[in-house]
């Protein structure tokens, strides 16, 4: 008997499919997802773009698909052939530092009241966990990171903020997540980091990749404006792997 695949097409353009898993986002699934999109990778060069989801995968090809059902196929057969036991990502950890004081807490303190927990157990609470990168959107470098304590799901913003400044760390419901550049936006801000996380000139614009892991390095005030400060701030982003 044919095996059925776990994620459904949508051929969404003449140019691109959408491949989308009907499943909660989990860490297993992260990691097929990841799988496939390295393999689809190394096995069909013209491809132009893949953008990638909590359960999904956008593949973008440099030009239109004449025959879908073809391709189609594929992406199956390369599926299929994947072992997901051995896996095929190049993840590695990083450590990003935080301040939480001051200027740079924007909602700490609504984020003190609504929790009922004091600055000092948020801060706490907040940097002890190893974060999962899930994906990486709505902004260029924007993380979306799982992991957060669940004592830290807050809302988000009835009403956004016009402008959340560049490297600002925030809460959004149950993820936390860090702005890579000036946006608008309705998490609850509640530190910010002084290193620069996303670089549009490099090959690689964002540091890190969805499946690594992530932890934050609480900092003063006096250590954040001496990072700041630094002929190569990047230095400080420490990577294991």
């Amino acid at each position: 008997m044919r095996k059925s695949l776990p994620f459904t097409f949508f051929h969404m353009h003449p140019k691109a499919l959408l491949l989308e898993w009907q499943q909660e986002p989990n860490t297993e699934l992260l990691h097929e997802i990841n799988c496939f999109k390295t393999t689809v990778k190394n096995h069909l060069k013209e491809i132009h773009q893949i953008t990638q989801g909590y359960c999904t995968l956008l593949i973008q090809w440099k030009n239109d698909l004449e025959n879908p059902a073809e391709v189609k196929a594929k992406l199956e057969t390369l599926f299929w052939n994947i072992d997901f036991s051995k896996g095929n990502e190049k993840l590695k950890h990083w450590t990003i530092p935080v301040c939480y004081e001051g200027e740079f807490a924007l909602d700490l303190e609504e984020l003190s009241s609504g929790l009922n927990l004091s600055k000092e157990e948020i801060i706490s609470l907040h940097s002890q966990p190893t974060y999962k990168v899930f994906f990486i959107g709505f902004l260029p470098g924007f993380l979306y990171l799982e992991g957060l304590d669940s004592r830290l799901f807050f809302p988000r913003k009835k009403t956004p903020r016009l402008e959340i400044p560049k490297g600002a760390i925030a809460i959004g419901g149950k993820q936390t997540g860090i702005y890579p550049a000036l946006s608008p936006g309705g998490w609850q801000i509640l530190g910010n980091t002084p290193i620069p996380l996303f670089n549009p000139d490099k090959k690689n614009p964002c540091f890190a990749a969805s499946g690594d892991t992530l932890s934050f390095d609480p900092i003063s005030y006096e250590e954040y404006q001496l990072i700041l400060k630094a002929k190569n701030p990047t230095k400080y982003l420490t990577k294991k792997g």
